[in-house]
């Protein structure tokens, strides 16, 4: 039998096309057996050129049968082999080769076959979607592969390969032909020529070096939290040494980020966490981040007509017919942002020196006269209309303010706007301004005159307004813009997540228009903002997620942050009306214009306040102590019953949560809030079993044990001298996901406290106020009344009030034996804003509302379930609901990681959702109670969404 080549290296424009070797399975493990004397079963793995599979013995997988395409020559093999040993010992995983070389005969001629290392943990193969983690360990993943590489030096190296971005436009010229579709062709042909205009004259720049050439989301190993969830996984490892060769050194980079815009979700920006993860660990040059992007461009063009060619000589390989959809998401993808918006986005990202934004120079070409400023931000104190801009709302302010006098209404250059046209949306929309818009009294005529140069060689900077005319008409919007002149057209309004690019393009027109020149914009995204609060603010004091969003404004059961994005809030049970509820902000404004003192005056509305919520609750509960919080609620209620029974213990439930004061932390076991809840509490607090029908001791219909053990718990403190002096819990399980408790467990439980002498104590701090839809308090679904009734959270929608209410008998017991004093509970505001959520609620059917949105939002999550094993149940009544994740319905193993994961998704697409219970596997969902059915269809779409990619 002839042998491969020896030494001269591959070279494609000779080759041409390398269809893979045919070899079976059955072949596969005979020349396992008999090669390298291995008794395996071989399954396939996919490949354009190389035929892959992986063996498996009865121990599990034993190794990676490669058998190199018939063109490649023993050098070529043992230079991938010796790179691979190279960055393994640069600590990454490598397949490195454990047996071969050797020669094997195939009907297309000899090849060299050898057994690499299997490596665990899977690849990002496929569409799914990929965090902004991921992305970041991929681009770390091809930073130390290129730090790795820097000086590795082989004769294999001398090949001329169809991947090598040197030669990319030669590639696609060559290969154009076997794109069927004549448009794609067009396309295709037409990206590549422009982006090598680009990259040519950087070409004597690039730095060049040995590259792996493939570190792609096909290429790149992980190590995995839990597998099938892309955003559980950490790149640690590469695979396929087939492309080694010498290239660019940024070729290394501009492959693996192409590989992310093939991804469900991805996006030109998507791909930033990977160049600044790349930067970290091997820096890009200036020139290198100029041509990074017109080589994605390169990149996505050569995998199109390479995936066309390929297909038409190997059509039944899969893996290249199957991949054809997705390098064509690529190249639309790369094309889709102009390359100089992503190379300024780039630069401006990793902190290069560039334009940025720009003030127009040259001379003033028209004279506005009184300009007035109209401020359209999140934070703007003039929009009042709600909280959202209106359509048409902005034309109807300035035409106002010509009305009232000014010359001219001009709003800002790069000021991120409210947006009022997508409400819900699973991107951001176009929000922040590239010019400046006016309106005018009276027609203006621009003089003559032209921008200056900005200072950059060959930029020249142009004027535009609407139809290029001279005169701007009076009241109507004008939209002025100056733009560097040959580049890209510059929407009106841009995305800010690309906002640093576009603006890069243009300038500010102010100083042309007469203006001073804008404030500049900021950090959109507020990261300089969460520094400052982490250097001054205890840290302890947690926030949502790792990166959050600066949100600035809400209305409804909507957020805005500041770069004008919103997002729909299925976490806040504080803002039960829905936030800035404009009848509340007019009571509470009227009050604070007249009163607001301490509760120890005599004014009339905390009288009504209390006669109001004692009206709202059976008897003998009657009368009120309002403090300012949930804690402080707790915290007094557990007073009351130390008071009045003279005792000392209490019994609670696990997995509850009642606040931060040291009686209500004390009280609290969830060790979602406190890790230490169950370690440091107190002798004088015992808990009972956690009443969880779905994951506790006893589950479905055993679940009404749980009675029946917590009764025999508090006789056996009694039968020990210690009767508790009270049992606190929530009626409804709030932490661990919005639980009813087993039918009649409360009946039970208050019945034996009480016979011992105990008060029974209702926590309604999450669950009262109508959020459960049928039962204004959670007690009423247990058909009991407690002795104690704490509340807050809802009562203020955000305004800080708590109250405490019992019978007169109790509340006079602990009047001749304590005090009570709370500064501002019961102030004259406090009270107000308290007797205004109430009207509100019962005004505009809140609680009716939470039983019929709720219910259809259950039973769009039950849908979800029945389609998505994820979801091991969905728990709750009304707006407080809880879909809990396992990874096996049957042992219920938490999904926590994924939970987590899906949270950060869901925030992606304009969902805040967060994770609750001590396993933090359900997502809680506890919105204002003025959710409608199309908010509850964005949640529940959005997460079959995440769920699904």
């Amino acid at each position: 039998m002839s042998s491969p080549p020896e030494g001269a290296g591959v070279d494609f424009f000779a080759q041409g096309g390398l269809p893979v070797p045919l070899v079976t399975v059955e072949q596969a493990a005979g020349l396992a057996a008999t090669s390298f004397g291995m008794k395996v079963r071989a399954f396939p793995l996919g490949s354009q050129q190389d035929c892959n599979f992986l063996l498996a013995g009865d121990g599990g997988p034993a190794g990676v049968l490669k058998i190199a395409n018939p063109a490649f020559s023993r050098t070529e093999v043992e230079a991938q082999d010796a790179a691979a040993e190279l960055i393994a010992a640069a600590g990454l995983r490598a397949g490195v080769a454990t047996h071969g070389p050797v020669a094997v005969p195939l009907a297309g001629g000899p090849a060299l076959a050898r057994v690499l290392r299997y490596l665990p943990g899977g690849t990002l193969t496929g569409p799914g979607y990929l965090s902004p983690r991921v992305v970041a360990g991929l681009g770390l993943v091809a930073g130390r592969v290129s730090r790795a590489l820097r000086g590795f030096d082989h004769p294999g190296l001398d090949r001329v390969l169809q991947w090598d971005l040197r030669h990319g436009l030669r590639v696609v010229t060559v290969l154009a032909e076997h794109v069927r579709d004549p448009e794609l062709r067009a396309r295709v042909t037409e990206a590549a020529s422009g982006a090598w205009r680009r990259v040519e004259p950087l070409a004597g720049e690039l730095p060049w070096q040995a590259v792996h050439g493939d570190v792609t989301d096909d290429n790149v190993v992980c190590s995995v939290v839990r597998p099938g969830v892309n955003g559980l996984r950490t790149p640690d490892g590469v695979i396929d040494f087939g492309d080694l060769t010498r290239s660019w050194a940024v070729g290394e980079l501009a492959v693996a980020i192409t590989s992310v815009l093939r991804h469900a979700g991805a996006e030109p920006c998507s791909v930033l966490p990977a160049v600044r993860a790349f930067h970290a660990e091997r820096p890009l040059s200036a020139a290198e981040v100029a041509a990074l992007w017109p080589l994605v461009v390169l990149r996505a063009a050569v995998l199109v007509v390479s995936g066309e060619q390929q297909a038409a000589l190997d059509s039944g390989n899969e893996y290249v017919t199957g991949a054809l959809e997705h390098e064509r998401t690529c190249l639309d993808q790369a094309v889709s942002v102009p390359v100089e918006v992503m190379t300024a986005l780039m630069t401006n990202e990793l902190g290069f020196p560039g334009p940025g934004p720009r003030v127009a120079p040259g001379t003033a070409v028209a004279d506005l006269g009184r300009v007035s400023v109209l401020d359209l931000a999140v934070q703007s104190d003039v929009v009042d209309e709600g909280a959202w801009l209106s359509p048409g709302l902005a034309g109807r302010m300035a035409l106002a303010r010509l009305d009232g006098g000014a010359d001219a209404v001009v709003t800002r250059y790069g000021e991120a706007r409210l947006d009022a046209s997508r409400v819900l949306a699973e991107t951001s929309p176009a929000t922040v301004a590239t010019g400046i818009e006016l309106w005018l009294a009276r027609p203006v005529t621009l003089g003559a005159g032209s921008p200056g140069s900005p200072g950059s060689p060959g930029e020249e900077l142009v004027l535009t307004v609407p139809g290029g005319g001279t005169v701007l008409p009076a009241r109507t919007a004008v939209q002025v813009g100056v733009r560097v002149a040959g580049g890209p057209e510059v929407p009106w309004l841009v995305r800010p997540e690309y906002a640093a690019g576009w603006l890069a393009l243009t300038a500010d027109p102010g100083p042309l228009l007469g203006l001073p020149p804008a404030v500049p914009a900021g950090d959109l995204v507020g990261g300089d903002l969460l520094d400052r609060r982490s250097a001054a603010f205890a840290d302890v004091q947690e926030h949502y997620y790792a990166d959050p969003p600066r949100i600035e404004r809400g209305w409804r059961h909507q957020l805005a942050a500041v770069d004008g994005r919103s997002y729909l809030d299925m976490v806040n049970n504080v803002a039960v009306l829905g936030h800035a509820h404009p009848r509340l902000a007019a009571a509470v404004d009227r009050q604070l214009r007249k009163l607001n003192t301490n509760s120890r005056f005599h004014y009339g509305v905390v009288a009504e306040f209390a006669e109001r919520l004692a009206g709202l609750l059976p008897s003998p509960l009657d009368t009120v102590f309002l403090v300012n919080s949930g804690s402080e609620a707790v915290d007094l209620a557990l007073r009351l019953a130390l008071v009045t029974t003279g005792r000392q213990d209490v019994v609670a439930v696990q997995e509850a949560y009642h606040g931060w004061t040291y009686a209500s932390d004390a009280v609290s076991t969830s060790t979602a809030d406190n890790p230490n809840a169950l370690a440091t509490r107190p002798r004088w607090v015992h808990a009972v079993d956690a009443p969880n029908a779905y994951r506790g001791r006893y589950r479905g219909a055993s679940a009404v044990w749980y009675a029946a053990d917590a009764v025999r718990f508090i006789a056996g403190l009694a039968a020990d001298g210690r009767p508790p002096a009270a049992f606190l819990a929530e009626p409804f399980y709030g932490n661990a996901g919005g639980m009813a408790l087993p039918d009649g467990y409360l009946s039970a439980v208050y019945a034996e406290v009480r016979r011992h002498g105990g008060l029974a104590i209702a926590d309604e701090i999450q669950v009262g106020y109508g959020r459960l839809g049928h039962w204004f308090w959670g007690f009423e679904q247990q058909s009991v009344v407690p002795d104690v009734v704490t509340v807050a959270k809802a009562m203020g929608n955000g305004y800080p009030l708590g109250a405490v209410i019992t019978s007169r008998e109790i509340a006079g017991k602990y009047r001749d034996a304590g005090y009570f004093f709370s500064s501002t509970g019961g102030s004259p505001v406090s009270c107000v804003a308290g007797l205004t959520v109430l009207d509100v609620i019962a005004d505009e059917g809140l609680q009716a509302n939470a039983a019929l949105v709720g219910s259809y939002l259950k039973g769009r999550l039950e849908e979800l379930a029945g389609r998505h094993p994820l979801i091991g149940a969905v728990h709750g009544s009304g707006l407080y609901l809880g879909a809990e994740f396992v990874r096996d319905r049957d042992t219920l193993e938490p999904a926590t990681a994924e939970t987590m994961a899906i949270c950060d998704r869901m925030l992606s697409l304009g969902v805040v959702i967060q994770p609750t219970s001590d396993r933090m596997c359900v997502l809680k969902i506890k919105p204002p109670l003025c959710l409608d059915a199309a908010g509850a269809d964005f949640f529940a779409d959005t997460l079959d969404r995440v769920l699904t990619e």
